[in-house]
């Protein structure tokens, strides 16, 4: 199985896909006195400046430009007064250490990866339960020994150095891997005889946004040049490349593939089809939408132009002979799968295999000489197999109603594997028998839970302008409608981004403290295609705040919380959802929970790969309309002096060079300038952490401590430790 998948920049954060239930019946929660009181928090002075710009005649201030500079003195002491203040709040909540305790327990146990084969090899990750990162281990066959081929946990001290992708040469003999420092985006690459497990001294520099795809004995990857020295993290990333590396050679002799000096705000990804027969090349320019080159990889003619972007996704599944397989939403929002000839490329000559569907076509693999094609239904998994010449064969039976992993197979071997997993339904890895569509358990969570106490409910509301909406609602069984339970609503509503039904660790301290947990597939992602998500961005992107904020009213009147028992969150744009909701009404929430958002939509776009988000928000430099849509939402922007906001913990990391640090500060410096009641804001800056990929367990378990003894606190629920 091959899927040639161009990079998406999305600016998704699983990480903070956290959630909750009630605690009605505890005891009530101690109060700090008041010398310690939100209300009498002193927060660090920060300055305003004279800054202001004109948008078509619109002169707009930006007092906390100089927050901007994350080189300079005054943000550092900034940022390390602003730490000082928030810590010292968060230690004196009493059951901060317990909240921790229980972390690192039901932590505590191991997790595995789905196995893929390479070769005679299989291999596969694992982590014991509390290491920082997932080690990488390698068997022989099915019934080999599991040997450890590389633990990022020695990479360094704190685990703060991550995997960050791998790929193994087709004859399994030559490992490629990156790695990631503290979080953030840039990698480098290095390699491996997988053999003998000696490291080669190949070493690849300024890498991002890229794959490493085989090709003989050297591999395709993704670069820009090495960026001025101090703008690492925040500079605006320009003229993408793609490279040719041979193992054993410099650098410094890559060869270059691709380059388009016409367009310094595109980017470029090359693959190569699971017989690297084919060369594809995938240009984007922003999160979705791309135009797909391919030349045979043997050849150093130019590439033939198969598809034109950017209205449309096209990606390459593999070649069947001398076809691609490519999956597309090409007049088909809901995706379809199409087999195109390379030789006569023209939209005429293209032939549905598997036309446009109800639900919506989410992936697509080749297992066995057939095809295996994962539909969503109402943001749940359902799986189906297929002939080439796109018959169906039969169903694939899932355990229940949740969401199926990557299918790890081949396509003329008949064994493969997929993980599955649901709200209440810790992640288990099946072994798949395509021949006999037959699945079985291969490794099941160790985990101490009882997923019977808990039920899960897939609601739908309608939405200010009428729009049905589904939301998922999981809580402890016997739950009382009587308006008092603690309430966990997240959200995320963008770049196309599916919410599905998962197992988190960090919700169970919630649900086993009778939280409720609700989740609402709002638009803006892609739980009902193309056509959802588009409905969720640009000029109406308000859409997006109006679902969210239906959510919690829909769960205020039927009578699961009420406002002071509602905490809302959501990370990266999920932070920006959560960040416009709170300014919105601030009044719908009692704790607000924006994690690594994009919260200055003025100049986001000035910032790393910012740039490649303006096809779901648009830009303030795309004209008048524009700007001032984006001004009217802007949560930097539209916080009002002597409003009461909702207690507020902000979170960023000082590596984040996706969505760069700067964004947070500047809203917490709002805040917390304009703040009239007793609620708290609080920004929680980490060290050595980027946007969420790579963050090692201990950083997790610290932040995830933090981040839900501040909403208890302040929801005035104390957990059962």
């Amino acid at each position: 199985m091959k899927r040639i998948f161009f990079f998406i920049m999305a600016i998704a954060f699983t990480g903070y896909n956290a959630a909750g239930q009630n605690n009605k019946n505890s005891k009530p929660v101690p109060r700090l006195s008041l010398s310690q009181h939100p209300g009498g928090i002193i927060y660090p002075k920060a300055k305003r400046v004279d800054t202001v710009d004109n948008y078509f005649g619109i002169k707009v201030a930006d007092p906390y430009r100089w927050l901007e500079d994350d080189n300079s003195k005054e943000t550092a002491e900034w940022v390390q007064a602003e730490n000082k203040v928030t810590y010292g709040y968060l230690e004196k909540i009493p059951f901060r250490n317990k909240i921790k305790e229980r972390l690192k327990k039901i932590w505590d146990y191991p997790k595995y990866g789905v196995p893929f084969k390479k070769g005679e090899n299989y291999f596969f990750y694992k982590n014991d339960g509390l290491q920082n990162q997932s080690v990488l281990y390698i068997q022989k066959g099915l019934k080999g020994e599991p040997e450890v081929f590389l633990d990022p946990n020695k990479l360094s001290e704190d685990g703060t150095v991550a995997l960050a992708g791998i790929s193994v040469s087709k004859d399994g003999k030559l490992f490629a891997y990156s790695i990631a420092r503290s979080g953030s985006d840039w990698n480098e690459v290095f390699f491996m005889d997988v053999k003998s497990r000696k490291k080669l001294k190949d070493h690849l520099m300024w890498v991002k946004f890229s794959g490493m795809s085989w090709k003989d004995d050297g591999v395709y990857y993704s670069r820009y040049d090495a960026p001025k020295e101090g703008e690492e993290l925040s500079g605006k990333n320009e003229y993408h490349k793609v490279y040719y590396h041979k193992v054993g050679t410099p650098q410094k002799d890559d060869i270059l593939i691709y380059e388009n000096k016409k367009f310094p705000l595109r980017n470029y990804y090359a693959g190569t089809t699971e017989d690297e027969s084919y060369l594809i090349l995938t240009e984007t320019e922003s999160t979705s939408g791309n135009s797909l080159y391919i030349r045979k990889a043997d050849s150093d003619k130019d590439f033939t132009l198969i598809a034109k972007g950017f209205e449309n996704d096209y990606n390459v599944i593999d070649n069947i002979g001398d076809k691609l397989l490519v999956y597309t939403n090409f007049k088909a929002p809901r995706y379809k799968l199409v087999m195109i000839d390379p030789g006569h490329p023209e939209i005429k000559n293209w032939k549905d295999v598997i036309p446009e569907q109800k639900d919506v076509l989410q992936s697509v693999s080749l297992i066995g000489g057939k095809i295996v094609a994962e539909y969503m239904h109402d943001a749940a998994s359902k799986a189906y197999i297929y002939s080439y010449n796109g018959k169906l064969i039969d169903e694939v039976k899932l355990p229940g109603i949740g969401s199926m992993g990557g299918i790890n197979g081949k396509k003329d071997e008949n064994l493969a594997f997929y993980s599955f997993t649901s709200f209440t339904f810790p992640s288990t890895i099946y072994k798949y028998d395509i021949s006999k569509n037959k699945s079985e358990v291969y490794r099941k969570s160790d985990i101490d839970f009882d997923g019977s106490k808990y039920e899960t409910k897939q609601i739908f509301y309608k939405s200010k302008d009428g729009t049905k909406v589904p939301m998922f609602i999981i809580h402890k069984k016997g739950l009382k409608l009587d308006g008092n339970n603690p309430t966990y609503l997240y959200g995320y509503g963008g770049f196309n981004i599916s919410l599905t039904p998962s197992f988190s660790l960090t919700r169970l301290i919630l649900l086993e403290n009778n939280f409720v947990v609700a989740i609402p597939n709002i638009r803006g992602g892609g739980e009902y295609g193309e056509e959802w998500h588009q409905a969720g961005t640009k000029l109406k992107k308000q859409n997006v705040f109006d679902d969210f904020t239906a959510a919690a009213e829909y769960l205020i009147k039927e009578g699961y919380t009420s406002s002071k028992k509602l905490a809302i969150a959501g990370g990266s744009n999920g932070g920006l959802l959560v960040g416009a909701c709170m300014t919105q009404h601030p009044e719908l929430y009692k704790v607000a929970l924006p994690a690594v958002g994009v919260m200055d939509m003025l100049r986001y776009h000035k910032f790393t790969i910012g740039w490649a988000w303006a096809s779901d928000y648009g830009t303030s430099e795309d004209g008048p309309e524009m700007f001032k849509y984006l001004y009217e939402y802007s949560p930097v922007h539209n916080v009002k002096k002597g409003t009461c906001y909702p207690a507020t913990l902000i979170t960023t990391a000082d590596h984040d060079d996706r969505v760069v640090p700067a964004h947070s500060f500047k809203f917490a410096a709002e805040l917390q300038a304009k703040q009239m009641c007793e609620n708290p804001v609080l920004i929680r800056i980490e060290t050595k952490a980027g946007h969420g990929g790579g963050k090692p367990t201990s950083k997790i378990i610290d932040e995830y401590a933090d981040v839900w003894s501040f909403m208890m606190y302040n929801l005035g629920v104390e957990p059962k430790y």
